[in-house]
């Protein structure tokens, strides 16, 4: 079966090379939308007071020119690789950096925030963006797009791009869990309602603002997040059982509200992209997917450290990221991204077709 799947990713993927090869060299849509959390952000925190920053080493040590961007990660985010598969020759820049300014701007922005969600008190928390604040720089955008492009070509990037949603996990993991104003007054089903509540609610503003191609990330497997585990797991080495029931409670929630916000909104195409299920098979069967460790992230002693605690001083780091699924306590490395933005494109597939 894991033979079959790979074939079938492979396939995929030859199938979109082939056609952005007959394209004349130009990306198979003309810009990304990305909105979320620290999974997608690629340095917006850089630019605010928030202790929830990865702008320094090692962060960054193996992307481009081994320096740190704000991407919480070693390398590429799953986002830089699903750009560069569609054709893309530069990434998305992070809107609040000096970059996002003029021809730039062409091929679309990046509004993420590190430890923002669904929940707008999530972000508060950190002093980071909610997406309320991510949709009003996404509207401030336009404007801008409309003076470097002109009305018209303006509109048809708005209508053709690609928007691409990653949330909730910081709302769990970050507040919920640790937050006894949610966690003594909602179940983690009542709260999975609010949030889903939220997600519909983001995404028919996008709608009505010109977005018809929404691609949603599903939550991970959060109990198997090494800082989850080492947090929440009572001295398991073992996936935290009750964090990824929650997550697949979520999920399915997700899902169910896709498929009906899908059928509601004209010409929209909304797909749950699922990252829970590679990642869990990265997180549990390490060594089938080339992977020699996934209990302890390569940062530090890679039990806890995320943020200002994964740093150039910080004990044990490791040398070869590539042998790791996750580059600190909550993110994968750029190793595990490429798997998973394979996964993500096949899943994609109808929002770039």
């Amino acid at each position: 079966m894991a033979l079959l799947a790979t074939f079938s990713v492979s396939l995929l993927l030859l199938l979109v090379f082939s056609s952005f090869a007959s394209s004349k060299a130009q990306p198979l849509v003309q810009a990304m939308f990305i909105f979320g959390d620290s999974v997608v952000d690629v340095g917006n925190n850089n630019y605010l007071h928030t202790i929830v920053k990865s702008d320094f080493l090692p962060y960054g040590r193996d992307f481009v020119n081994h320096k740190p961007t704000g991407r919480f990660c070693n390398g590429k985010l799953a986002t830089d690789f699903t750009a560069e598969t569609i054709g893309f020759t530069s990434y998305q820049t992070a809107y609040l950096s000096k970059e996002a300014t003029g021809k730039n701007l062409l091929i679309g922005a990046n509004f993420a925030s590190a430890s923002s969600g669904y929940y707008e008190g999530t972000a508060k928390l950190y002093n980071t963006i909610p997406l309320s604040q991510q949709l009003h720089y996404y509207m401030e955008y336009r404007n801008k797009l409309v003076l470097v492009a002109g009305e018209s070509n303006a509109s048809s990037i708005i209508s053709d791009g690609i928007y691409l949603i990653s949330a909730g996990s910081s709302d769990f993991l970050q507040n919920y869990y640790i937050n006894p104003l949610l966690y003594k007054f909602y179940t983690p089903n009542q709260f999975a309602d609010i949030l889903v509540h939220q997600f519909a609610d983001f995404v028919e503003k996008l709608y009505r603002v010109g977005a018809r191609k929404i691609g949603v990330t599903t939550l991970p497997p959060q109990g198997c997040l090494p800082a989850a585990i080492t947090l929440f797991g009572h001295d398991s080495n073992e996936c935290v059982h009750n964090l990824n029931e929650d997550a697949i409670t979520f999920n399915n929630k997700l899902n169910f509200t896709s498929q009906r916000l899908q059928k509601e909104l004209a010409n929209l195409t909304l797909v749950a992209l699922d990252i829970y299920q590679p990642l869990y098979d990265l997180a549990t069967k390490p060594q089938d997917n080339g992977f020699v460790e996934a209990r302890r992230a390569c940062c530090g002693t890679g039990l806890l450290e995320t943020s200002f605690l994964c740093n150039s001083k910080s004990p044990g780091t490791c040398k070869n990221a590539t042998e790791y699924v996750f580059w600190d306590g909550f993110h994968p490395t750029e190793a595990a991204n490429k798997i998973l933005s394979d996964d993500l494109l096949t899943a994609g597939i109808s929002l770039i077709s």
